[in-house]
């Protein structure tokens, strides 16, 4: 199991991760997520000993490392896969995936299981983004690694592509057995392919836990907002014996919720999108569409409440009205949502 405590990197006098603490599963998938600059790939660069840390440590099996004793990467058998793929553009397929292989056995597992069997003799310049990026996974896996650092696999292919192979690399992952952290800038990528997600805001991880709690339950605003579309509504929380449903009280409806930090009185409310509803044919209209945007199976609004808040609400496509109309807006979710004390 990897184990990092207090790991520190700095850039000259300027600290890019600070005192960051986790540890990595026997086969999981840690995602870590963030805005450019947070200091993803330098904690990839670290955890491979590409470059040298400040403070902290880290350990795996038989090595530990240190700011004072560094081991090298080539000590500490980790695999990396690059949102370039990084292949040698002359030599084949095959090739590739066995450089430095002594035994090729695992090369050809490897090849049969990602669908690379008829691509063997061909080199890179001929293969399509998908096709380089599951030789690059294949040549990581091959050479059994201890753990395996992903930097934005899949930045570089189409939308389409991405949603089908994201799914393959995590199936690969998982049937290897081989933990990974995978960096990316998509919250739906992170999401949906983590066993837990990571999120960084200037070199602090400000929350480590389960998709559904990252997104559900926030650690603060931050996250909240950089993990989904998110919105803030006023409402009232009463967080004595009197209310044992945790029951929030708002303009458009009363719905559980969950207090974070203390929250309690007068109150922000977590909402997303998918929390509410939006109707024009309603007898009360409480609100004025901003603006509408086309999704294909849906649209999503931005509706400014006669209370003065702001919502974005997305609703199926056939739900179209322009903006300035008048429309009623309600809270319809079931399950708790955030709770924030007021800002």
């Amino acid at each position: 199991m990897l184990s990092v405590n207090n790991l520190s990197v700095n850039y000259g006098s300027t600290r890019v991760v600070d005192k960051l603490n986790f540890e990595l599963g026997q086969d999981e998938i840690l995602m870590l997520v963030g805005p450019t600059g947070c200091g993803k790939t330098t904690i990839l660069q670290a955890l491979a000993g590409l470059i040298p840390i400040s403070e902290g440590e880290m350990t795996l099996g038989s090595w530990h490392s240190t700011a004072k004793k560094h081991v090298p990467p080539e000590k500490r058998n980790v695999g990396m896969v690059f949102q370039d793929f990084a292949l040698f553009p002359h030599l084949t397929v095959q090739q590739n995936v066995c450089f430095r292989l002594k035994d090729t056995k695992l090369a050809d597992h490897w090849l049969n299981l990602l669908g690379l069997d008829a691509f063997r003799d061909v080199k890179p310049s001929r293969l399509s983004g998908g096709q380089k990026q599951r030789v690059a996974l294949a040549r990581t896996l091959a050479h059994e690694p201890a753990f395996i650092l992903l930097d934005e696999p899949l930045s570089n292919l189409d939308a389409a592509l991405k949603d089908s192979l994201r799914w393959e690399i995590r199936g690969a992952l998982k049937k290897a057995g081989v933990p990974a952290i995978w960096v990316t800038h998509d919250q739906d990528e992170a999401l949906s392919v983590g066993d837990r997600v990571g999120i960084l805001n200037k070199g602090v991880l400000e929350q480590l836990d389960t998709p559904e709690a990252c997104y559900s339950t926030p650690a603060s605003r931050f996250v909240a907002r950089f993990m989904g579309e998110a919105s803030f509504l006023s409402a009232t929380f009463d967080d004595s014996d009197n209310n044992p449903e945790n029951i929030v009280t708002t303009d458009i409806g009363n719905v559980p919720g969950t207090p974070l930090q203390g929250a309690s009185g007068e109150v922000d409310l977590l909402v997303r999108p998918d929390d509410l509803s939006l109707s024009a044919s309603h007898p009360q209209p409480n609100g004025t569409v901003d603006w509408v945007r086309y999704e294909g199976e849906s649209r999503l609004y931005a509706v400014t409440l006669d209370n003065g808040s702001q919502l974005k609400v997305r609703v199926s496509h056939e739900n179209a009205i322009k903006p300035g109309a008048r429309a009623h807006m309600a809270l319809i979710t079931t399950h708790p949502l955030a709770v924030f004390p007021r800002d």
